[in-house]
């Protein structure tokens, strides 16, 4: 390298990502990042498909499984910024199906901090009954809660997508499906045309394949919240989430399939207090109270992580060391996916990647509770 890649951020990144690629840690990588509003890395590189050799392109598209939260639990925001959705209100105030089975007292807020008691899907879930919407928000509203709404957070890492979702869907005037509502009043103002929660059939070509490293893993107990949460028919794993239906449907907290470019500059938006080339979605007032912790949050989550989850105020995780500043704004993804926003720095940051390695390790951990001190 010489002495002005040394120094060359474009550089350094590509470097980085070159290495990962070579040492077998990753196929595809595509890296973004916005500083001041302004793109100044877009880096990408690997085999998008492997078996193929089918390489990467700036215009490939990867799934980011969990990294989907951030965008949904956005359209709600721009639900609140228009007055149509208060955040300490009932769910049932907005989907007074919802209140069955003891859920009367679960709040939007609960909704957007995982604290519904409704981490588990419903029983015998198969992949076609997850791409119905209908069935899935019916089963819900049916649902009993785990623990009563409030009082501790069980991660919601599927069904908060139809939980927010439908919120959104039911306080929007035009009662549009939420794959619209997102396209329509997040994607067209900030000229997003692909971030997708459901692709059409013509951007399947450019999705990446992806690995598991972890496919053989062993599952954890059936019964446990993990394996409830995520049952082993609808698994975050390539053999549900390549298929046709699954990538096609909405399934707002897990199914999003994006392009670094433009997932970073979604984050930009936010990292801009809102606002990015001259387009504002949410006040900086509104986007400034993302960077606080609602409650104190200090038992660990019962679901998926053993360390209390550094959920936001405004339902994003919280600072940390995978992050470049404690009120940074973001969200990871099974597998190794990440993005976020940085109001400290104006930096926006999104990471696509196509072999998918567990994170839930000793790092993680640090990350999590580093973002409470």
């Amino acid at each position: 390298m010489n002495v002005h890649a040394k120094t060359d951020p474009q550089a350094l990144v590509a470097e980085a990502v070159a290495a990962a690629i070579r040492s077998g840690a990753e196929e595809a990588v595509h890296v973004v990042a916005y500083h001041r509003g302004r793109k100044v890395i877009d880096i990408w590189d690997g085999l998008a498909d492997p078996a193929s050799g089918r390489r990467a392109t700036a215009d490939t598209l990867y799934n980011v499984y969990s990294v989907s939260k951030a965008v949904t639990v956005t359209a709600l925001h721009i639900q609140a910024e228009k007055g149509l959705v208060e955040y300490d209100a009932p769910i049932a105030t907005y989907w007074p199906e919802f209140a069955a089975n003891g859920k009367g007292a679960a709040t939007v807020r609960h909704a957007i901090t995982h604290r519904t008691g409704l981490p588990a899907m419903p029983e015998g879930i198969t992949p076609e009954q997850m791409c119905d919407w209908e069935f899935m928000v019916d089963a819900l509203a049916r649902m009993a809660p785990l623990a009563p709404p409030g009082e501790r957070a069980l991660y919601q890492s599927m069904t908060f997508g139809w939980l927010v979702g439908e919120i959104v869907r039911r306080s929007d005037p035009q009662r549009r499906d939420f794959r619209q509502f997102v396209l329509d009043e997040l994607c067209a103002p900030l000229g997003l045309k692909d971030l997708w929660l459901g692709i059409p059939a013509e951007a399947a070509p450019r999705v990446a394949k992806y690995s598991d490293r972890n496919e053989n893993d062993p599952e954890p107990p059936a019964d446990s919240l993990y394996m409830r949460s995520m049952p082993h028919a609808v698994a975050l794993k390539p053999r549900v989430f390549d298929r046709p239906d699954v990538q096609r449907a909405c399934i707002a907290a897990v199914g999003g399939i994006f392009n670094a470019r433009d997932e970073a500059r979604f984050w930009a938006m936010l990292a801009e207090g809102g606002e990015l080339d001259g387009v504002r979605l949410l006040s900086k007032e509104r986007v400034a109270s993302f960077s606080t912790f609602r409650e104190n949050n200090d038992e660990p989550d019962g679901v998926m992580f053993d360390f209390p989850l550094p959920i936001s105020a405004g339902g994003y995780w919280l600072g940390g060391d995978r992050v470049s500043s404690p009120r940074a704004i973001w969200h990871p993804g099974r597998g190794g996916s990440i993005g976020w926003a940085d109001p400290d720095n104006r930096l926006a940051v999104a990471v696509c990647h196509n072999r998918l390695f567990d994170t839930r390790n000793a790092t993680s951990i640090r990350s999590c509770r580093s973002a409470r001190s």
